[in-house]
């Protein structure tokens, strides 16, 4: 939505002009607002003769170069590559968190919502199904969609064989029993989806700590990502249970077919709704 018939210098300056700001401080507004974006060189430019990307990036340069209270912000950063897309959500973040304004930010990316966000909202059909800071969302879902929809997520299916002290015992569909954090089941007989976070699971036994409780596996698959090593497992029935772990020194590389035992704290297993 820029001026065709504007530069793209000029496109910033006008909600300053609109606002009867003086011209030396316009064109300072404008050129560090065009530097947040890495669009200085374009000043003079008019928006035909910039890619979509760079239209957008200009865009949400003129929304914040009046410093606004608050700014509505719908998937703004849709058009542009990965490395730039991160260096955006930290400038939104810093920008904001140095003008003090508020900025609702909506997005279907999940990473950039934990990344950006004081407290996230996740919308199911139009419903707010947990409203929290992004840690709590990430490690306390509520339930079994807030758990699926951020972040990479295993689940296991059984049923709630007994509560007691705060710790849910559940047997698996292979008929394995586990101990959970029971989160929003509340007797026994019920269905429940056990939920675990990819990090949080020990393929070490030298690691696990005093009380974790341990399943057998069979490695499917191992994907090198760099930083990180991603494993596919086969647990209790589950063949899409995967494993994250860090790219040390010492992390040893899976093959498919190694039969291994796994493991994890009861509190990081929590029993949702089914």
């Amino acid at each position: 939505a820029l001026f065709p018939h504007m530069t793209i210098a000029e496109n910033l300056a006008f909600p300053l002009e609109v606002r009867k700001m003086g011209k030396s401080e316009r064109e300072e507004k404008v050129r560090r607002a065009l530097d947040m974006v890495q669009m200085g060189k374009f000043g003079g430019r008019r928006p035909a003769q910039l890619s979509g990307g760079q239209q957008q990036r200009v865009a949400l340069a003129r929304a914040l170069v009046f410093e606004p209270e608050l700014v509505l912000m719908d998937e703004p950063l849709g058009a542009l590559d990965k490395q730039l897309r991160e260096h955006m959500q930290f400038e939104i973040k810093r920008i904001a968190d140095g003008l003090g304004i508020t900025v609702v930010y909506v997005t279907h990316d999940q990473t950039e919502a934990l990344t950006m966000s004081d407290r996230v909202a996740v919308f199911n059909d139009g419903v707010i199904q947990q409203l929290a800071p992004p840690d709590k969302l990430y490690e306390e879902p509520e339930n079994s969609f807030v758990a699926q929809f951020i972040g990479e997520n295993n689940t296991l299916e059984g049923v709630v064989k007994e509560i007691r002290n705060g710790v849910a015992l559940v047997e698996l569909d292979d008929g394995e029993l586990i101990d959970c954090k029971p989160v929003n089941v509340s007797r026994p007989g019920e269905r429940t989806r056990v939920s675990i976070r990819p990090e949080r699971v020990e393929m070490n036994k030298a690691r696990l700590q005093p009380g974790a409780h341990t399943l057998k596996a069979e490695v499917l698959e191992f994907i090198y990502m760099g930083d990180i090593f991603r494993t596919r497992l086969r647990v209790a029935g589950n063949d899409e249970f995967v494993v994250k772990t860090r790219n040390a020194p010492d992390q040893r590389r899976m093959q498919p077919g190694e039969h291994i035992e796994i493991g994890w704290l009861p509190t990081d297993c929590r029993a949702l709704d089914a």
